[in-house]
């Protein structure tokens, strides 16, 4: 019978592939039906176990196999699903909403909007920024710390918080009363600045020179008008800051800033339409345990003049040069042609007179044939000569350059 039984298994052994085919096909059809019909489980475990009786115990164990994975796919991608319905019906809560809109509690610390708030406050326009114009505010606080030491008498330590650009009208809401607010002018530029001095600071100030004892803070009191007293004291202060202000602008520009007035109320402060954008910094002056906030503001209408100064990158940067075109507009102005127009003699009338000439009328000259004629260009003069005639044409010969007019033009 082993003999017998032998060729049997060999062709069991060799049909088997040929056998599994077919059987795979039909649990890979029946498997999508299942899917089709939501009922893969029950149906992809009749076909892995069809498959195995037809294709043997190895076969069997490959279609259960594969009808596990396919449940397991089947769960994954429900899962998937019903995570992504959650994710769209889930409703943001207030900390969340808050962020997205960049009104976070800490939203305002660093000056810096975020989210739609960014994009709204993203109306004012972006204006160029003014590297020289950081170096000026640097010198000041440099030379506000040695001034303010010698106007008070006491350990002043003063420092720059930051440089930002603001709209006016903006700033103007934003000032915190009761506050003391220095008009100032800018002389050569003809143009105005304001400079705000915070209560803090005023009663500080006010302690320290009056007799204050140090390491007691200031006393603040709130609800009343500033006294005259006060507002004295404060002036001198904002002229010593103007006055170090200048010389700041000294390396850069000549500027002479002139206190014009003190003003409470910032209404009566305005120097500039609401929407007009302008600089402003931000100073910390500290006395001890005691000081308080300064600001200055310079609109960008006033720095116009040194714009293209205040641009520079560092100082002695020789802003726009560019040698091609010099060499270019250097070649133009000798091609250009001008005008020269040659004055015999010049004589002066009273009016009536002039309105009294008619055609014909006489005009008598002091000019003899051998009298100089001056050459002018515009209302330069430039040579001198004598008349002549030459070729049928009259000329005049250059005798003498007048290079005193040509120095001084």
């Amino acid at each position: 019978m082993a003999p017998s039984d032998q060729p049997t298994d060999e062709t069991e052994e060799t049909g088997a592939p040929g056998e599994d085919t077919a059987p795979d096909d039909d649990a890979v059809a029946a498997e999508w039906e299942a899917m089709a019909e939501a009922d893969a489980a029950a149906e992809s475990g009749a076909d892995g176990e069809g498959g195995g009786g037809d294709g043997g115990d190895g076969d069997g164990g490959d279609g259960e196999g594969g009808g596990g994975d396919d449940d397991a796919v089947m769960a994954e991608w429900e899962a998937m699903a019903e995570d992504g319905g959650g994710e769209t019906a889930r409703v943001l809560n207030q900390d969340e909403i808050d962020s997205l809109l960049g009104f976070q509690d800490g939203a305002g610390g660093d000056g810096e909007a975020e989210g739609i708030r960014a994009i709204l406050d993203s109306s004012m326009v972006s204006y160029e920024r003014l590297p020289m114009l950081e170096v000026v505010f640097d010198r000041l606080v440099r030379m506000m710390s040695t001034s303010m030491r010698n106007f008070t008498q006491d350990n002043v330590e003063v420092s720059l918080d930051n440089i930002t650009s603001v709209r006016f009208g903006d700033y103007l809401n934003s000032i915190p009363l009761p506050a003391i607010l220095g008009v100032y002018k800018a002389e050569e530029w003809d143009n105005y600045g304001l400079l705000t001095v915070d209560s803090a600071l005023i009663y500080s100030i006010v302690d320290v020179l009056l007799g204050g004892r140090r390491g007691t803070a200031a006393m603040r009191i709130e609800g009343r008008p500033y006294t005259t007293i006060e507002r004295n004291l404060v002036e001198r202060m904002v002229y010593l800051v103007l006055q170090d202000l200048s010389a700041a602008f000294d390396p850069i520009c000549s500027v002479t800033y002139r206190y014009e007035r003190l003003e409470t109320n910032p209404r009566f402060a305005t120097i500039a339409r609401p929407g007009n954008a302008a600089v402003l910094a931000k100073l910390r002056v500290d006395m001890e345990d005691r000081g308080g906030r300064l600001e200055l503001l310079l609109p960008y209408a006033t720095l116009e003049p040194a714009r293209e100064v205040l641009l520079q990158m560092f100082m002695g940067e020789k802003f726009g040069r560019d040698t091609i075109w010099e060499s270019h507009l250097a070649g133009e102005l000798w091609s250009t042609e001008v005008e020269v127009r040659a004055v015999l003699d010049e004589v002066t009338h009273n009016l009536g007179d002039v309105m009294d000439w008619r055609v014909g009328s006489q005009i008598l000259l002091n000019a003899t044939p051998d009298a100089k004629v001056s050459l002018r260009c515009g209302n330069i003069e430039m040579f001198e000569g004598t008349m002549g005639r030459r070729g049928g044409n009259i000329a005049v010969r250059i005798d003498e350059r007048k290079q005193r007019e040509l120095e001084s033009f």
